[in-house]
C-alpha cells in the first residue's frame, strides 16, 4: 500500500467533499473512513482512479453519517446527491482548501492547527512541537476548532497571512521531521505566488528555496545529522540558491519588509559563503535583530544568541542567551556549543548530554550525545 499517494490525496478529496456541501468535521472522519477502506481493499483490487474511488468511497461514507443523523429525511432525496462514478476532476484542490481551513471564525492559530492536521497529515504531537506548547493543550484547541466550524459552510475563505503560516510550519516539519512535506509546501508556496502579490509570499518561496538547497547535505549518509558549519557545500543546489536569491531580493526592493523576507536574507548570507568561516555573522545578527522586532520570538532570540557568539566572541553569545528562558527548546544545546567555544569543555559536555534527553527527533538525539561523548574523551574521566 502507497501511503504516500495516500496523503498525497487526502486534501484533494476532503475538498471535494466540503465543495458538495459537507461540513468539515464530517467530511474529513468520511475521508479518514475511505483511507482505512483503501487500505484493507487496494492490495489486492487496485483502482484505474484511485482518486475517484476514494472521493465517491467518502461521499458515500458521508452520507450514511447524514442518514444517520437525519433520518426523518426521505432516502431518494439522500440518494440524488451521491456522485456519478468516473474518474474525479484532475485540479489540485490542496491550496484553495488551506484557505478554507484559515476560516475567519477561526482564530490564526486554531485555523493554523486545524489546516496542519486536517491537510497537511502531521500529527498532534508535531503541532504541538511547532508552537511549543504541550501536546494535551494543541489536542484540546484542534478539538475547539473542529467544534468551531462543524457545520459551518467554508464559502468564506481565510486570510494570506494565516495560509502563509500554515505552509511555513509545514515545511518546517517537511524540513526537519518525520514527514517529508517539505516539496509540498515549496510546490503550494509557489502557486500562492503566482495568485497573490505579496513581498511576504515571495519571502517565503525564497526562504523556503534556499533552505530546501542545502537537504542533500544536511546528513551524512548514515543518516547523522551533519551541522550546518560541517556541510559539504558541493552538495547544496546552485540553481535553488539563485532562485532564492533572485526572489528575495526582489520582494525587499518593494520596502515591505516582513519576518518570512528576513529570515530569507539570513539564510541567503549562509547560502553566499563558500566556506563556514567566510559567513558573514555581523550582518547575520542585524538581520536577526530586525527579525526580533518584527516577531518578538523567543526562537528568534535564541538564534540570535548563536550569531552574536559567533559574531561577537562567545561570551556575548552566553550573555545574550542568560537573557532567555532556560525551558526554551535547544536552550541547553545552544549553551553547550558556546561554553564549547569559550573552552569550558566539562560545562558543554555535560550539558550536549543533557540536551541529548531533551532533543525532539532521533537525529537530533544522536548528535549531541555524539557531541557529549567526544567532549568526555578530550576532558578525560
Amino acid at each position: 500500500m502507497d501511503q504516500a499517494l495516500l496523503r498525497s490525496l487526502t486534501p484533494g478529496v476532503l475538498a471535494v467533499l466540503v465543495r458538495r456541501g459537507a461540513d468539515f468535521a464530517a467530511a474529513e472522519d468520511a475521508v479518514q473512513d475511505a483511507l482505512i477502506e483503501a487500505v484493507r481493499v487496494w492490495p489486492a483490487d487496485p483502482p484505474r482512479d484511485p482518486k475517484g474511488w476514494l472521493v465517491t468511497v467518502a461521499w458515500r461514507k458521508y452520507l450514511d453519517q447524514v442518514r444517520a443523523d437525519t433520518a426523518r429525511r426521505r432516502r431518494e432525496e439522500v440518494l440524488e446527491q451521491e456522485p456519478v462514478s468516473g474518474p474525479a476532476p484532475a485540479a489540485d484542490d490542496t491550496l484553495q482548501l488551506y484557505f478554507l481551513c484559515a476560516h475567519p471564525s477561526l482564530t490564526p492559530s486554531s485555523a493554523v492547527a486545524l489546516t496542519l492536521r486536517a491537510v497537511g497529515g502531521l500529527t498532534t504531537r508535531q503541532i504541538a512541537q511547532a508552537y511549543l506548547v504541550p501536546e494535551a493543550t494543541m489536542a484540546q484547541r484542534i478539538s475547539r476548532a473542529k467544534r468551531t466550524v462543524s457545520g459551518v459552510r467554508f464559502d468564506q475563505a481565510g486570510d494570506v497571512a494565516t495560509v502563509l503560516r500554515v505552509l511555513y510550519l509545514v515545511f518546517n516539519e517537511g524540513y526537519s521531521g518525520d514527514v517529508d512535506l517539505a516539496a509540498e509546501a515549496i510546490r503550494l508556496t509557489r502557486q500562492l505566488a503566482a495568485r497573490v502579490d505579496h513581498p511576504e509570499v515571495a519571502g517565503l518561496l525564497a526562504l523556503m528555496l534556499l533552505h530546501h538547497a542545502r537537504r542533500a547535505a544536511r546528513t551524512a549518509p548514515d543518516g547523522a545529522l551533519v551541522p550546518l558549519a560541517e556541510q559539504d557545500r558541493g552538495r547544496w543546489d546552485t540553481a535553488s540558491i539563485a532562485e532564492g536569491v533572485e526572489i528575495l531580493q526582489s520582494a525587499l526592493a518593494r520596502d515591505r519588509l516582513g519576518e518570512f523576507q528576513a529570515q530569507a536574507a539570513i539564510a541567503a548570507l549562509h547560502a553566499d559563503a563558500l566556506r563556514a568561516e567566510e559567513t558573514d555573522w555581523v550582518q547575520i545578527v542585524e538581520w536577526y535583530d530586525e527579525l526580533a522586532r518584527l516577531t518578538d520570538s523567543p526562537v528568534v532570540r535564541l538564534n540570535r544568541a548563536v550569531a552574536v557568539g559567533e559574531a561577537d566572541g562567545p561570551r556575548a553569545g552566553l550573555a545574550a542567551l542568560a537573557e532567555l528562558d532556560e525551558s526554551l527548546p535547544r536552550h541547553t544545546a545552544v549553551a553547550a556549543y558556546l561554553h564549547e567555544r569559550d573552552g569550558d569543555v566539562a560545562t558543554a559536555g555535560r550539558l550536549y548530554a543533557e540536551a541529548a534527553r531533551k532533543a525532539p527527533n532521533l537525529a537530533e538525539r544522536d548528535y549531541l550525545t555524539r557531541q557529549a561523548a567526544r567532549l568526555h574523551t578530550r576532558g578525560g574521566p
